[in-house]
């Protein structure tokens, strides 16, 4: 007994730990479940529709980084960015946001949408999915986009750089879940399909579940 009250503590403990270090920041097109520690999302989420990727004039992007006015205190990161040699990486990606208006843009340009990425990554494979999923939710409509960051490999200023970053997109057309994850280093791009792995692998290593309700 006094063994299983010491585990439920333990679980207890672990548990409010990462209750109270994660905070739900919900935007116009996208929902971050961001880490006051780390100082980056652990989860975004977002529906990715026809309607938001085609229209006859879509915004300019605007590369205007800011502070998460939900959470100005932990997501003022400009600095840390600066001069680091990390990128800036859109978890809910600019380009799917420039059918939304103005403010909607300028949101997913919250910090609370960024993780410091790898040039090779952010401008390859990651990139290369987001252009997929935009490509595939013309053809099939609605497709729910999850994508997070995990681990660190060091910390530049305030903000811990993700030692990998992992997207799923669940296809509601055809109810079927794809599970990625991403080495986040200077390695080259090989094709964002090689990096799809199974769901029993994700849920392993991510150590999340995600489910479309």
């Amino acid at each position: 007994m006094k063994y299983l009250i010491t585990l439920l503590s333990v679980f207890f403990i672990s548990f409010t730990s990462v209750s109270q270090d994660t905070v739900r920041l919900t935007h116009t097109n996208y929902t971050s479940i961001y880490s006051k520690s780390k100082k980056y999302p652990v989860l975004v989420e977002w529906w990715l529709t026809k309607n938001k990727v085609t229209c006859p004039n879509p915004l300019p992007r605007i590369d205007k980084f800011t502070p998460d006015p939900l959470l100005k205190e932990f997501t003022n990161l400009q600095d840390s960015y600066t001069k680091s040699g990390f990128d800036r990486g859109h978890m809910s990606p600019a380009a799917d946001n420039q059918c939304s208006g103005k403010l909607v843009l300028e949101e997913s340009f919250y910090f609370s949408n960024m993780s410091p990425q790898y040039h090779s990554l952010n401008a390859g494979d990651w990139k290369s999915l987001e252009t997929y999923c935009r490509n595939l939710s013309v053809t099939v409509d609605s497709i729910k986009v999850f994508c997070g960051n995990l681990g660190e490999i060091k910390k530049i200023g305030q903000v811990s750089v993700p030692s990998k970053c992992w997207k799923v997109i669940y296809i509601k057309k055809t109810k079927k879940y794809h599970y990625f994850i991403f080495n986040n280093d200077k390695s080259k791009p090989d094709g964002f399909q090689n990096n799809e792995t199974t769901k029993e692998l994700f849920e392993k290593e991510v150590k999340i579940k995600l489910k479309v309700n």
